[in-house]
């Protein structure tokens, strides 16, 4: 998809019975309109109207670009 990116939010959730912390995974869609994000970078996101069936999100700034090798 173009000038579009997916966003992944990771957080801990406790389990009701076990009481064990799982990882939980969101993805998300965020529209990017000049293709400026990359695979790894972090970016911060925010809520918008939606754009297609999917999207929700914009990206507001790429936070810390991904480390190349």
């Amino acid at each position: 998809m173009d000038k579009t990116i997916t966003v992944i939010v990771e957080r801990l959730v406790r389990h009701p019975v076990y009481e064990k912390f799982v990882r939980r995974r969101t993805r998300m869609h965020a529209h990017d309109p000049n293709n400026d994000a990359r695979l790894g970078d972090t970016v911060e996101i925010e809520a918008s109207r939606p754009l297609s069936k999917l999207k929700r999100f914009r990206l507001r700034k790429i936070i810390q670009r991904a480390l190349v090798d």
